[in-house]
This record gives structure tokens, sequence and C-alpha cells, in this order.
């Protein structure tokens, strides 16, 4: 049921948006757990990249890693967190 959600909030009109300049932003890396296929870091990119404040992200589902940069006046690295487990994965510092 979950990987059924999953695959369509990623399919369904969910564009990354542009990157922009990394002035006063903060950049986090996060090791990911529940990644079973490229798909899933690939979706998990998309889905971040929506959520307000978050500039990029950049996942590899072959290390389990995500990379993400994130403005910290709109968005916080526990409320970065929940969304992932939100969306389905653990993120761990």
């Amino acid at each position: 049921m979950f990987r059924r959600s999953f695959i369509q909030r990623i399919t369904c009109g969910m564009a990354a948006s542009g990157y922009a300049a990394a002035g006063g932003n903060k950049t986090v890396t996060y090791r990911i757990e529940g990644f079973s296929c490229v798909t899933c870091a690939v979706g998990l990119d998309a889905m971040l990249r929506e959520h307000k404040g978050i500039v990029r992200s950049s996942s590899s589902y072959a290390a389990g890693t995500t990379v993400i940069e994130f403005k910290p006046g709109l968005v916080s690295e526990t409320q970065i967190k929940a969304f992932i487990e939100e969306i389905g994965f653990i993120a761990r510092s």
C-alpha cells in the first residue's frame, strides 16, 4: 500500500523545482534507510524539492544517502527528517 502511494505521489505532477544560489543556505547529509530501488532515491529527491525551503536534494540508492541544501529560515532539520519519515524512509545523521 505504501509503495503504491509513494509511486503515485512522485509520478502525478511533482516536477523538481529549480536550483537557487547557496547564499545563507545550509547543507546536510543523511543516511537513508528504506531505499529498495533507484526509483526510491529519485522519488525522494522529487518530493523533497517540492517541500518549502528545500533548494536541492541529491539522493543515492547505491550509497543509501541524501544530501539536502535548504534555507534554515524556512525549514529546520527536524522538519526535513519528519517529512522524510512521513514519506516512508528513515533519515539518520
